[in-house]
């Protein structure tokens, strides 16, 4: 049995933490945002209780259709994507790998169902987290915002990469303010993804998502500093502005 007094949360003393799930059970969209402030603050960092609330996420989780249970893994997911900055969760996957298992199972249910773009970036998102891909467990999706700030690595500028409906290029200046210039990314070709982005391309494709999947090839492509000229890999750039010290 839990010891909750003995575990901690954003707040101190996890001990009132039982009594918030009954409350998230019953109401997951309505106290998730008191959850999340809890056991995740700003989505990315968490706490020993975080970790031991796992097993009952996914009792919530799996007691939900499938279109009902989303608000429970967006609760999920951060977690887990936060276990590997946290000193309680370098055990994490050994310890709830059976639930971590079944949150992943649960996952790909719902991303069959016909969610709007940003709830199914979100749970495709949280199931990356459930698989530990580091850095697209948190970052996918921006695809939904459709804008990523990397750095060129020749010349170290700061760019903006902006994947749209209408367009997708980059720029060093900020576009949103003024005519500035703009470089045409360059996507990706379908047929040579491979790892990863082959992975998230063809599942997009097979959940009816070709919106999704044609931005994965932009993200997954080009892009060209406006100031120096170098050509480099969108995707590349977003994991090095994620990870600098790797």
């Amino acid at each position: 049995m839990t010891e909750w007094s003995q575990l901690s949360d954003a707040y101190g003393s996890a001990e009132g933490v039982p009594a918030l799930l009954d409350r998230f059970e019953a109401d997951p969209p309505g106290v998730w945002s008191e959850l999340m402030d809890r056991l995740c603050p700003q989505l990315d960092t968490a706490f020993s209780a975080s970790f031991a609330a796992l097993p009952r996420l996914v009792e919530i989780a799996a007691g939900r259709e499938p279109a009902e249970r989303h608000w429970v893994l967006f609760a999920a997911g951060p977690i887990v994507a936060s276990a590997r900055r946290s000193v309680d969760g370098t055990t994490v996957r050994e310890v709830y790998s059976s639930q971590l298992a079944d949150l992943a199972r649960l996952t790909d249910q719902c991303l069959r169902l016909p969610w709007d773009t940003e709830d199914y970036l979100s749970l495709l998102q949280t199931a990356l987290a459930f698989e530990d891909v580091e850095v697209w467990d948190e970052h996918l999706d921006s695809l939904w915002q459709g804008e990523y700030e990397i750095e060129c690595p020749h010349c170290a500028v700061s760019l903006f990469v902006v994947i749209s409906e209408d367009e997708c290029f980059s720029c060093s200046d900020d576009y949103a303010l003024r005519e500035v210039e703009k470089t045409r990314l360059r996507p990706a070709d379908p047929v040579g993804l491979r790892g990863l982005a082959e992975r998230l391309h063809g599942r997009a494709l097979a959940d009816g998502r070709p919106m999704v999947a044609r931005r994965l090839l932009y993200l997954f492509g080009e892009a060209a500093c406006t100031d120096c000229g170098t050509v480099l890999s969108v995707a590349d750039r977003v994991v090095a502005n994620a990870m600098p010290d790797r």
